[in-house]
């Protein structure tokens, strides 16, 4: 018996820039997956926003 894990589809993680093998627990919604883990998904930076913004959570900016 041969091993299968070779042959499963890839993607890669846009936070860790590690790649990521399909999992069964993804079966239904492999499309839509898009970090490879919990952690990555929590650290993602909102669109628009550069690391030097500022704008994390718990801050507020005052006027």
């Amino acid at each position: 018996m041969t091993h299968k894990k070779p042959f499963l589809p890839e993607k890669m993680c846009p936070v860790c820039r590690r790649p990521f093998r399909w999992r069964k627990k993804w079966r239904n919604t492999w499309e839509q997956v898009i970090y490879c883990s919990h952690a990555c998904a929590g650290r993602k930076r909102p669109e628009g926003l550069s690391s030097s913004a500022g704008a994390r959570k718990g801050q507020r900016s005052e006027t």
